[in-house]
C-alpha cells in the first residue's frame, strides 16, 4: 500500500442506494407543499413592499421583477411536477 492510500475502516454503516440517502433518518424527499407556501408568501411580501413612501419607483421595479421571477420558478416547479408519481 502506498503512503497516500488509506485503509478502509468498517464503521458499521451500511451503504444506501442513491435514491434514498437519508432513509435511515426517516426522512427523504422534499416538503414541496411547504416550499410552495413559503414561496408564495415571499412573493406577496415583496409585492406588499411596493406600498410605501418611495419617491422614485426604481425600488418598486426591482421588487416586482424579483417577485415575478420567484413566482415563475414556483409555477414552473408546480407544472413540471404535475403528473409524476407522488410517494
Amino acid at each position: 500500500m502506498a503512503s497516500t492510500e488509506v485503509e478502509p475502516v468498517d464503521t458499521g454503516w451500511k451503504h444506501e442506494p442513491a435514491e434514498a440517502p437519508s432513509a435511515r433518518f426517516g426522512w427523504h424527499g422534499q416538503a414541496r407543499k411547504s416550499f410552495m407556501i413559503a414561496g408564495w408568501f415571499c412573493v406577496f411580501a415583496l409585492l406588499a413592499m411596493t406600498i410605501g413612501n418611495h419617491t422614485g419607483h426604481v425600488e418598486d421595479v426591482w421588487l416586482v421583477v424579483i417577485a415575478a421571477m420567484l413566482a415563475g420558478f414556483i409555477i414552473r416547479a408546480t407544472v413540471g411536477h404535475r403528473g409524476r408519481w407522488q410517494s
